[in-house]
């Protein structure tokens, strides 16, 4: 009888094996840090709607010195997230890079001012100092001062810019009038430094009429071929849409569970726990299904850069509703 059990439990063991063995490997880059930003992705892999659709999912932080189209490139993953700007940028240098989801509807970058500076108006942009994110996250800034044909190069004209680290450092040493800031993350950052709301004024690129999409889900062209790819990123873009509806329903438990991964212990239950409702707003509205009207709007936005354009062609093949088509 006691042979009978172990041999029983040892094929238990071998089925478990089994299982977890068949279970699909996916690879997912960042485009940043672990943090708020990206909850609907740990919260997938947290409550096991990845292991529903049979996939054992890997995320990769990213970081200031880690550029996703780099990573899937060199075959370091199987899925990216990227904003649009910088991915079509990529394929346009030789990346093919193709959306096959949009889990954010809305863009939540914008300049933050100090009123002290003067400015009142984007016009008043001009002879002043603008700090700006560049590895990727340059490419909307450049296309709002070509709407505003303002010079990149200084001058009475134009802006200065300053190449800003990712922190909000030169605002608060008013080394710039204006820094690049995003509504879930820097702005607050400069309110928990003691600026006051009443002494900021931003601009959100949404009301500018020049914002693009951000944080969309990239793969490389050539493995949209294999029908296997497709479903399984078809499993994978199913399960991190149902983690985005609950870090929506759940922001508090949402923002906790990104701290449990946050192996930097950078951050703090307090910022993530803003961030992560700051980021609903931005993922409302979306079934994870690209908008195409918002995807053409990127497109022209990023086409009239007057002389120096980010992208100087209407993109072919950049994105696909195979996936989502397949997973919704």
């Amino acid at each position: 009888m006691k042979k009978v059990m172990l041999g029983a439990f040892a094929l238990a063991a071998g089925l478990g094996m089994s299982a977890a063995q068949a279970a699909d490997e996916v690879t997912l880059q960042l485009k940043w840090v672990t943090q708020g930003q990206f909850a609907g992705y740990y919260v997938a892999k947290d409550k096991g709607f990845y292991e529903e659709e049979g996939l054992d999912v890997t995320i990769k932080p990213g970081g200031p010195d880690i550029a996703p189209p780099q990573v899937i490139a060199g075959g370091g993953a199987d899925v990216i997230v990227d904003w649009m700007p910088s991915a079509l940028a990529s394929r346009e240098k030789g990346v093919p890079l193709v959306n096959i989801a949009q889990p954010f509807k809305s863009s939540g970058m914008m300049l933050t001012c100090l009123k002290e500076s003067g400015i009142e108006t984007p016009e008043d942009f001009k002879g002043k100092t603008l700090g700006v994110w560049f590895y990727g996250n340059e490419y909307p800034f450049l296309s709002w001062m070509a709407h505003l044909k303002m010079p990149t190069d200084g001058g009475a004209e134009g802006v200065e810019v300053l190449k800003q680290g990712f922190n909000v450092d030169p605002l608060l040493q008013k080394q710039a009038a204006c820094i690049s800031t995003m509504t879930y993350n820097e702005y607050w950052q400069v309110i928990d430094a003691g600026i006051s709301e009443d002494d900021l004024l931003v601009f959100k690129y949404e009301d500018q009429g020049v914002a693009t999409l951000e944080d969309g889900l990239y793969v490389l062209e050539d493995n949209l071929k294999d029908e296997a790819f497709v479903d399984k990123m078809a499993r994978f873009v199913k399960a991190s849409m149902k983690g985005w509806e609950y870090a929506r329903e759940n922001p508090d438990e949402a923002a906790d569970i990104v701290l449990e991964n946050d192996a930097s212990g950078a951050q703090t239950e307090k910022h993530q726990r803003r961030m992560v409702r700051e980021i609903n707003k931005l993922t409302a509205g979306s079934t994870g299904a690209l908008d195409v009207a918002d995807y053409e709007r990127t497109v022209e936005t990023l086409l009239s850069g007057g002389s120096d354009p980010v992208i100087t062609k209407k993109p072919e093949g950049a994105w696909t509703h195979a996936v989502t088509d397949k997973a919704l």
